[in-house]
């Protein structure tokens, strides 16, 4: 996070100073004023500048790997950070060498520290950032996994005339078994349960 002080003959003229010292827009920083301006004695004698404190905001991606960086560290890894803030929301995919305790059982350590770092990240925020993390594309190979599963069941449900329940998932593998079967005219699925035990059942259609 960057700070300078700065002074002015007024704090406009400061707070032009220290925009351009920093390279940036008014919208991309805040300020404080140390000092208000005084003309001094007949606007000459013991006149005083306007002086200012300048932070650049720091910008919900760099929030984003500030954390990770410290919460990896600590935890004894070395991981490479790949992020991409270019859309609605910012990616992050972390690569690296036995990073499986990031994963967890079924992604639920990754989920954990999505979560955490929402909470962080957007604190203070004015406008919600979502974050979502991955590790090695951990998040596509269980995707996949999930479709692959959801038709095996689907066909398994419609075989044998009965339903079929899965195992407890969270919302987002859930809403993956919903969407890869929403096409499907010979079954329909629901979800039963409370959480975190909440789980899907597949039911062929009579």
């Amino acid at each position: 996070m960057r700070t300078i002080e700065v002074s002015g003959k007024t704090i406009d003229d400061a707070l032009k100073q220290a925009l351009s010292e920093l390279g940036v827009s008014m919208e991309d920083v805040e300020y404080e004023v140390l000092e208000e301006p005084s003309k001094g004695f007949l606007g000459i004698f013991g006149a005083k500048p306007a002086k200012i404190k300048v932070t650049v905001k720091e910008k919900p991606a760099e929030k984003t790997a500030e954390l990770l960086n410290k919460i990896i560290t600590a935890m004894g890894l070395s991981v490479n950070l790949q992020i991409d803030d270019s859309g609605e929301m910012i990616k992050v995919n972390m690569q690296g060498e036995d990073l499986g305790v990031l994963i967890g059982r079924r992604g639920e350590t990754l989920d954990a520290l999505q979560y955490i770092v929402n909470l962080a990240v957007n604190k203070n925020m004015e406008k919600r950032q979502k974050i979502i993390l991955d590790v090695e594309g951990y998040r596509k190979r269980r995707e996949n996994t999930l479709y692959k599963l959801a038709y095996k069941l689907a066909d398994k449900a419609k075989r044998r005339g009965k339903s079929v329940v899965l195992e407890p998932m969270n919302s987002h593998e859930r809403r993956i078994i919903h969407t890869a079967l929403q096409s499907r005219n010979d079954i329909y699925t629901f979800s039963e349960g409370e959480e975190p035990y909440r789980k899907i059942v597949i039911t062929p259609k009579k």
